[in-house]
């Protein structure tokens, strides 16, 4: 069974960790009665989605030998007007760069992710829209 903790320091400020034993900062905004001095608790959730399909993207794509530069996952969503606020919406944009990225690859390993192997996906998707697309660049296109 996984454990997770949570202490509170001050505020809305919390430490959380979990298994892992990596420590996070969690706050909320001020106009809640937080300092906004660490992540808030939603957030993570996109983090941990995004975190959750990246790591099965790349380790699909490795499996198919599909050699890359970078690769990064933006997150949008939009969230209930009541409470509680779940999300309802949430968009992710892929973006990989290298020399020769089959779209079709590429395109099979997120379907897989979204499809069979992100639990949080999964999870998150009870409440939510999940939709994806992504973007294929070479390297030269690169910041």
């Amino acid at each position: 069974m996984k454990e997770a903790r949570v202490i509170w320091t001050e505020g809305m400020q919390f430490v959380g960790a979990a298994d892992s034993n990596h420590a996070m900062v969690m706050d909320a905004y001020p106009e809640v009665g937080g300092s906004n001095s660490g992540v808030h608790p939603g957030e993570l959730l996109l983090i941990s989605l995004a975190g959750c399909t990246g790591m099965d993207v790349v380790s699909i794509l490795n499996k198919m030998r599909i050699k890359f530069d970078s690769f990064n996952i933006k997150v949008r969503a939009e969230s209930a007007a009541e409470h509680p606020r779940v999300y309802t919406r949430i968009e992710l944009t892929y973006v990989i760069s290298g020399k020769d990225i089959p779209a079709e690859k590429l395109d099979r390993a997120i379907e897989l992710s979204q499809s069979r192997y992100c639990s949080v996906g999964a999870m998150l998707g009870k409440t939510a829209k999940i939709s994806y697309h992504y973007e294929i660049k070479k390297p030269e296109e690169q910041p």
